[in-house]
């Protein structure tokens, strides 16, 4: 478990056993911010989540269930106002699901451990994949490779 998530015993950067938990659980261990685009599948408004257009370098994590999902090296700028990623961080960190909501034919993007909702891919991104994973900022926690230092003044 994390410091920064001290209600959630499911959260872990290091066990990727699969998560198969009722929504009542998660309802009492998220945000209800999060719980409602993780586990109810809402979204971010464009141009408002805290990595839309972060540049850090470093690793990002489900912040539902600690899963690592993606490298700030895959990360691009897109106009869509969402993070964007051309790869994910390894096979299987993530599940598809085709998403007919809005009168549209979508896939969806879900944590591989939790089933947390987290966005949705598109065939319009850069080389090598051509992939545009587009996620919720919410959904997502991030690790820089090396702690922030201070400035000297």
């Amino acid at each position: 478990m994390s410091n920064n998530h001290p209600q959630n015993p499911y959260y872990s950067r290091t066990d990727t056993t699969r998560l198969d938990l009722p929504n009542e659980v998660w309802k009492k261990v998220l945000s209800p911010e999060l719980y409602a685009v993780a586990r109810l599948a809402e979204t971010e408004r464009a141009f408002t989540g805290k990595y839309w257009n972060y540049e850090g370098l470093g690793t990002y994590y489900c912040a539902a269930c600690g899963n690592t999902l993606f490298r700030s090296d895959a990360k691009f700028a897109s106009t869509c106002g969402w993070p964007s990623f051309f790869e994910t961080v390894r096979p299987g960190s993530v599940a598809y699901r085709e998403d007919t909501s809005f009168g549209m034919v979508r896939t969806e993007v879900l944590c591989g451990r939790c089933g947390a909702h987290l966005g949705h891919v598109f065939d319009d991104g850069p080389p090598p994949t051509g992939k545009r994973f587009c996620m919720n900022s919410i959904c997502l926690d991030f690790e820089p490779d090396q702690p922030e230092t201070a400035k000297p003044q």
